[in-house]
């Protein structure tokens, strides 16, 4: 009843599979109440939105979801209206058609992963609260989510608005601080400090552990890792089973964060190593590129065990920045980093508070 089970099986014109015994179950009739009655087929739901029929389809495919069968009735009115929308906007040349296919696309990617995860968590919820085994929790949850939806939907609108506002504010900070002078179009155009931290020996870890167990060892790692670059002001950018990508807007902070992590795992028996760069990176899709993302990478792959690697120059602008009385900085001896020759990295570690 995930997120993924009706995906991988399907072929162009095949209905989706499973789709029918959701819509038969009681959940499946008040979550498709949400959307409307499923009315047009694709051709009949591209003329009411005034769009060809292929446009239709892409919009449909940047969703994430595969092509219906040329005869189903699978559209609603809710979709005829999200679509011209859509198309307005580009009618009015606010954005262009391939602006509106990227975030039709960004919603799409970002809202599996969501409805994915929230499922997960109340599966998980339900089969240690009521020790149900995997089947019986699922079925539980299948029977609660149509009353939650509601709930949910509002909440996600919610933190939509909330984290459009942060983002606004970041991009007044950067533009304020930004020298328009000594900006050059070769550069990168956001300065970050940019941060990866990993569980040290996973796959041999992972490979001695239960399902239940590993799943244990995942969730409190994603969990630790998020509350603590949240506590300090950075911004998780993607998780990656045993790792975790993130970035914060100064080197202090990101300073921070990277000791915070390592305290935290720490004190979580999780035994983690991690690295800390600072520079310019290009923001696409959620994501962040840049050789520095790539130097990162690499530096927290030479880390030993409860160790947060810098390279010299952020090293450097750390013990410059006014807070280098927090953190003490040991330069190390050079190593010869794949694809990026030698590196003298330095060792960051947070100074006890007095």
């Amino acid at each position: 009843m995930t997120q993924d089970s009706p995906h991988g099986s399907t072929g162009p014109g095949r209905s989706v599979p499973g789709e029918s015994v959701v819509s038969g179950s009681t959940t499946g009739r008040r979550i498709e109440a949400m959307l409307g009655v499923p009315c047009y087929t694709l051709a009949e739901v591209a003329e009411a939105s005034g769009l060809d029929v292929n446009i239709v389809r892409r919009y449909w495919r940047s969703l994430g979801f595969p092509d219906p069968a040329p005869a189903d009735k699978h559209f609603t009115e809710t979709d005829v209206q999200a679509l011209r929308q859509l198309a307005g906007l580009v009618a009015e040349q606010e954005i262009s058609f391939t602006t509106a296919q990227n975030l039709v696309r960004a919603q799409g990617h970002s809202m599996d992963r969501l409805v994915l995860w929230q499922v997960e968590a109340l599966v998980e919820d339900a089969a240690k609260r009521h020790e149900l085994d995997d089947t019986s929790a699922r079925l539980l949850v299948l029977d609660k989510l149509g009353g939650l939806a509601p709930v949910l939907a509002e909440q996600a609108e919610y933190v939509w608005r909330r984290q459009l506002a942060a983002l606004m504010s970041r991009i007044d900070r950067d533009l304020s601080q930004s020298d328009h002078a000594a900006s050059s179009a070769q550069q990168l155009p956001l300065e970050r400090a940019i941060g990866f931290i990993d569980i040290v020996s996973y796959t041999t870890r992972a490979a001695t552990l239960s399902a239940t167990q590993l799943a244990s060892l995942v969730g409190e790692f994603e969990s630790a890792a998020r509350d603590v670059i949240a506590r300090y002001g950075g911004r998780v950018v993607k998780t990656v089973g045993d790792a975790v990508l993130w970035v914060a807007d100064d080197l202090p902070s990101g300073a921070w964060v990277g000791t915070g992590l390592l305290e935290a795992m720490a004190a979580r028996n999780l035994p983690i190593r991690g690295s800390l760069v600072w520079g310019r990176v290009l923001s696409r899709s959620g994501d962040v590129f840049g050789p520095i993302v790539n130097l990162a990478s690499r530096l927290a792959d030479v880390a030993t065990e409860g160790e947060l690697l810098m390279d010299a120059v952020s090293a450097a602008l750390l013990r410059e920045s006014g807070h280098a009385a927090e953190f003490e900085i040991s330069e190390l001896p050079e190593v010869d980093v794949p694809g990026l020759g030698s590196v003298t990295p330095a060792r960051l570690v947070r100074r006890p508070e007095a």
